[in-house]
């Protein structure tokens, strides 16, 4: 864990990469998606707490179930990508703490206590989502990351039994170059970060 990944390694994961927002007619196995997966569980997240949960949209049926719950500059992009992932938490993560955090009693932590939860959850669960997006690069697909949803469509359609909220989505393909616009600046060191 000490040294610095390769310049290809950093090229995949930072430097290069893109969000997409057109995808080549390339399928992504399920067997990708359990590889990705098995990447990002390993992000730390507070109290190991793992609030995130992930639906992966690879079906005709599936995305017919979402579009009606995306603004319309986003229907194109996710209609074609071969996956969108919705990133979610579970507000009743804690539960699960018990196995994920078993030295000590957690649970209480969050479930006498629900405006701590939400901010856990919604805040790990963000968290997990980000490194679906790096886990995603690392095993050799793009990722396009959205926002421009109704949560509450996409939860009522998704969620209603399991009582999961919705936080954002992310397709994941093989992009097209040709629909990638030239890269926004980003703020310098100086402009970003203050050392104290």
């Amino acid at each position: 864990m000490s040294q610095t990944l390769d310049p290809a390694a950093l090229d995949q994961l930072f430097r290069e990469a893109r969000t997409y927002n057109g995808w080549q007619d390339r399928p992504v196995p399920d067997t990708k998606l359990q590889e990705l997966y098995d990447l990002l569980k390993y992000g730390p997240t507070s109290a190991n707490s793992s609030p995130a949960r992930f639906v992966f949209i690879r079906t005709a049926e599936g995305k017919a179930k979402l579009k009606p719950a995306l603004s319309e500059g986003n229907i194109a992009k996710t209609m074609t990508a071969p996956v969108t992932v919705i990133v979610a938490h579970d507000p009743a993560f804690y539960e699960q703490l018990p196995k994920l955090f078993p030295h000590t009693d957690a649970r209480s932590w969050f479930a006498e206590n629900p405006a701590l939860a939400e901010v856990t959850a919604f805040r790990n669960g963000t968290l997990q989502g980000a490194y679906l997006i790096l886990a995603a690069r690392a095993v050799g697909l793009d990722a396009g990351a959205m926002s421009g949803f109704d949560n509450a469509k996409v939860d009522a359609a998704f969620f209603a039994e399991s009582g999961w909220k919705s936080n954002f989505l992310v397709n994941l393909g093989h992009g097209d170059p040709a629909s990638l616009f030239p890269r926004s600046p980003r703020l310098s060191f100086d402009e970003a970060v203050r050392l104290e």
